[in-house]
């Protein structure tokens, strides 16, 4: 008996010692997961939510975004000069539709600067992918600034300012996706509406900032200055954005969601034809949802200076003012709208503003031929609450479509396939329609014809939960 006693302590004390390492072994797996997933207190699912790194993050992946739209802003501000200087005719209109035309050409390469800035961004990671894309957009900008023009080397000046619009297009196809997807990918899921939507709002603050340029430069300069020289000054000093926005980038660290892909061995080496295999309904839905982001944003905000200071008469004075003030609203009303989508969800604020522009185009257009500046103005900032609207979920809607596997290289297709499509022709269809028409409010039917298609993708959307808990769950990965 005392023989089989001892055994059985011996035994008792073998299974405290076996259950003591089962324990010890846990918890140390417990520890790797959680430095892993990151899973820390105030980071759940690796996002620092701390206002000081959500704040750097958020500034860092939007800087580029001002550089990249403050050229393009700067280009179609610009276009009746531009037009002259590289396109000359005896109708100053064939001049302003070559220089609009130049102005679509960049929107070509966007399709391909979104699939090849898609595979960087989903298979070495969305920070290198900004990086790139800055500098890309830098050279050709400041390169525009140094060109020479037809009267100095003849039909070679257009031929390089359209190779010049090409590059860009290729670097903006990726810059705004990636500030998109790097934005969202580190916000707090609740507020992811809010922090995305300000991709879009610094893209227009570029816009604002080119408008505000070539508001002060003729306003310093003169009209015959800046016919002959001054119209380089806003290329030349975009410059002086790109060196900070890529300095402030090399600073940012990759995104949570993207280093768990990398150290799972998620990443996918083809990350477009998954998204081709899988998903080719929600890309056609995506293409359909911002087809007005890119059409209704360039005839109603970059083509509407021109057709208030040419197609008018009498032209209304200081179009370029109130195409600022208008801007200026337009980026206010975008994170409000952000946010609310956060609160109410992102379908109903896509449906009801596409709702109010197939309905409202056509009278506001008709209210801007009136003549005067009260008129324009109405119009042009009844469309800027529209458009505030509309625009301020896009970014969030577009993510949340996506697995990160792929969101990069899926949205860029679908994104810029759309643009490309309906924004960047808008200008030029704009100016055809009225010299074909001979009727000036003859635009306001692609507005609403696009407003349609977007209320009907928008309809198309799941309803749910602002934030979509658990499909965010299901698309981390």
């Amino acid at each position: 008996m005392p023989l089989d006693r001892e055994k059985s302590d011996k035994s008792t004390e073998k299974e405290a010692d076996s259950t003591a390492i089962t324990k010890a072994m846990d918890l140390m797996t417990s520890i790797i997961l959680l430095r892993q997933n990151r899973i820390v207190r105030g980071r759940p699912n690796g996002r620092d939510n701390r206002p000081s790194t959500l704040n750097k993050n958020l500034f860092g992946g939007v800087i580029g975004n001002m550089l990249e739209w403050y050229d393009f802003a700067v280009f179609g501000f610009l276009a009746p000069v531009i037009g002259n200087n590289f396109f000359p005719s005896d109708n100053p209109l064939d001049s302003l539709l070559s220089a609009f035309g130049v102005f679509a050409a960049a929107f070509i390469a966007r399709p391909l600067g979104g699939i090849f800035f898609g595979y960087v961004g989903d298979h070495f990671g969305r920070k290198k992918a900004l990086q790139f894309s800055v500098l890309l957009m830098a050279v050709p900008t400041v390169l525009m600034g140094l060109l020479p023009t037809h009267a100095a080397i003849g039909t070679l000046a257009p031929i390089l300012l359209v190779l010049l619009r090409l590059i860009q297009g290729l670097s903006v196809g990726g810059e705004l996706i990636g500030s998109i997807a790097f934005v969202a990918e580190t916000a707090p899921l609740k507020q992811r509406g809010y922090y995305s939507s300000w991709t879009f709002a610094s893209s227009y603050t570029g816009m604002t900032l080119g408008s505000l340029s070539a508001v002060g430069l003729y306003a310093a300069l003169g009209t015959q200055a800046m016919q002959d020289w001054g119209w380089r000054i806003p290329f030349l000093s975009g410059i002086v954005i790109a060196l900070a926005a890529y300095w402030i980038r090399r600073e940012l660290t990759e995104t949570p969601i993207f280093k768990r892909m990398q150290h799972g061995g998620q990443v996918d080496a083809n990350p477009l034809h998954e998204a081709l295999q899988l998903v080719p309904g929600d890309i056609f839905h995506a293409f359909a949802l911002v087809a007005l982001v890119g059409g209704g944003f360039y005839t109603l905000f970059i083509w509407w200076p021109t057709f208030l200071t040419d197609y008018l008469h009498p032209g209304i004075p200081h179009a370029a003012a109130l195409n600022t003030v208008s801007l200026i609203v337009l980026i206010i009303l975008i994170p409000i709208a952000g946010r609310l989508s956060d609160i109410y969800g992102r379908r109903p604020l896509l449906v009801w503003s596409s709702a109010g522009l197939t309905l409202l185009s056509w009278p506001l257009f008709l209210l801007a031929t009136q003549g005067g500046l009260l008129p324009a103005l109405v119009s042009q900032l009844c469309f800027s609450a529209l458009m505030g609207l509309f625009l301020g979920p896009i970014p969030a809607t577009l993510v949340e479509m996506f697995p990160a596997r792929y969101r990069y290289s899926a949205i860029g297709l679908s994104y810029n396939i759309s643009l490309c499509c309906f924004g960047g022709t808008a200008p030029l269809l704009a100016t055809w329609l009225v010299k074909h028409y001979q009727t000036i409010s003859a635009p306001a039917l692609y507005v609403v014809a696009l407003s349609g298609l977007n209320l009907i993708a928008a309809l198309a959307l799941p309803q749910g939960q602002p934030h979509r808990p658990q499909r965010d769950l299901l698309q981390e990965l």
